[in-house]
């Protein structure tokens, strides 16, 4: 029978024998050694497999992930948690561009700051970011919750649909069709139970809430040519 716990080093095992080996289920929970900026490391998991990779990451960490936990003692660069269905993805550090992209369910805890263009496409999933966060992040945000606990960069929100933004710190700049909306007590204590969630211990007040206007759902008959 297979071990439930194993360990793996990236100086000696490639990343595609470490994935092979998680895809399996034979394993209740991985320490990765070594990582060293590997790309695609922990991508596609679909068992409840608890995952700690000690250092940093490249591309791509925990990309569809499905159900594991999955940990990144350090930073992890572009596309994190890519396309997400369920599951929890951490980052002790920071995150490069497009944390959370498409992502679909599940919650994403970058402890440090974010860069550019998180949670585009959000369909669904939860990102909680304890920095900062870079310009053009929840672009066409369609579902999901965004929480930032410092500043936001330029056009937050653009063409945001219905997932909903909220911000400790100062926005830059909104994006086209979103503004800020008030912070009901429904929106307080959704805060506070993701800030949980991540284990940030903030005051939910502090936050202001930022959603879709709602204006560039419909055609507009002025922005058609006339033929």
């Amino acid at each position: 029978m297979a071990p439930l716990t194993s360990r793996i080093d990236l100086a000696t095992s490639p990343v595609r024998d470490l994935n092979a080996k998680l895809h399996t289920g034979s394993v209740e929970a991985v320490e990765v050694l070594n990582p060293q900026g590997k790309h695609a490391v922990a991508v596609g998991l679909h068992h409840p497999v608890t995952v700690d990779i000690r250092g940093h990451v490249g591309y791509y960490c925990a990309g569809m992930n499905d159900g594991g936990t999955v940990t990144v003692h350090g930073s992890a660069g572009t596309g994190l948690a890519e396309n997400m269905m369920s599951g929890t993805v951490r980052v002790t550090g920071d995150a490069s561009q497009s944390a959370g992209a498409t992502a679909h369910g599940g919650l994403i805890v970058i402890e440090g700051s974010a860069s550019m263009r998180c949670g585009i496409s959000m369909k669904g999933v939860d990102i909680v970011v304890g920095g900062d966060i870079g310009p053009m992040s929840a672009f066409m945000a369609q579902a999901g919750r965004l929480v930032v606990c410092g500043d936001a960069g330029e056009a937050l929100g653009d063409s945001i649909y219905e997932a909903r933004l909220y911000v400790r710190g100062q926005v830059a700049s909104l994006g086209a069709d979103c503004v800020e909306k008030e912070m009901r007590p429904e929106h307080l204590a959704e805060v506070g139970e993701l800030l949980a969630s991540a284990g940030l211990a903030h005051d939910p007040s502090e936050f202001r809430r930022y959603g879709s206007a709602r204006t560039l759902y419909h055609f507009a008959a002025g922005n058609s040519a006339a033929y």
